[in-house]
C-alpha cells in the first residue's frame, strides 16, 4: 500500500458586511446569487446545482480556461447541506476532486452574526488535505476572494 500524505488544517475567517444577517444569509440560500459570487470567475463552468436544504447537495464543476497554470484541468466539489438555521447558521460537507481525484474533504460553518446594522460572516473552514500540501493556504486564499465576491454581490443587490 502506497504511503499517502494527508494534511489537517482549520481556519477561520471573519468578515463584516454593512447588510444585516438577513440579505448575507440570502447571498448563500439563493442559488442564481450564490453561482455570481461563488461559481463564476476565471474557469468554464460546467455544472452548477443546488438544493438549499438540510440533506441538500450542491454539485459545482468547472475547468480553469488557458492562461491559469492548470489550465483545463477538471474541478468537482460535491457538498452537502448538514445543518441549516434561517439567518443565523449554514453547516455543509465538501469533497473536492481535482481530475478525478480527491485533493480535500471539508467542514465549513457559517455563521451569520448581527453586528449593529450589519454582519458579521464568520467561516471556520476544517480539511483533510490528500497529498495537497498547499491546499490549506490556497483554500484559506479561495475564500478570502470569495468572501471579497460576495461583499460585491452584496453592494449590487
Amino acid at each position: 500500500m502506497a504511503n499517502t500524505t494527508v494534511v489537517h488544517s482549520t481556519f477561520v475567517l471573519e468578515r463584516n458586511y454593512p447588510q444585516p444577517p438577513e440579505r448575507v444569509f440570502a447571498a448563500f440560500a439563493q442559488p442564481a446569487r450564490k453561482r455570481r459570487w461563488y461559481a463564476e470567475g476565471d474557469h468554464e463552468i460546467q455544472e452548477f446545482e443546488m438544493e438549499f436544504r438540510v440533506g441538500g447537495s450542491e454539485r459545482f464543476r468547472y475547468c480553469f480556461k488557458p492562461g491559469h497554470p492548470i489550465a483545463g484541468s477538471q474541478i468537482a466539489n460535491d457538498s452537502t447541506y448538514q445543518d441549516i438555521e434561517p439567518n443565523q447558521r449554514i453547516v455543509m460537507t465538501s469533497k473536492m476532486a481535482l481530475n478525478g481525484k480527491t485533493i480535500v474533504v471539508m467542514l465549513a460553518t457559517f455563521e451569520f452574526l448581527s453586528a449593529g446594522t450589519g454582519t458579521t460572516l464568520a467561516l471556520t473552514h476544517q480539511g483533510a488535505y490528500v497529498e495537497w500540501p498547499d491546499g490549506p493556504g490556497m483554500i484559506q486564499a479561495g475564500w478570502r476572494s470569495l468572501l471579497e465576491r460576495l461583499a460585491n454581490e452584496l453592494a449590487q443587490s
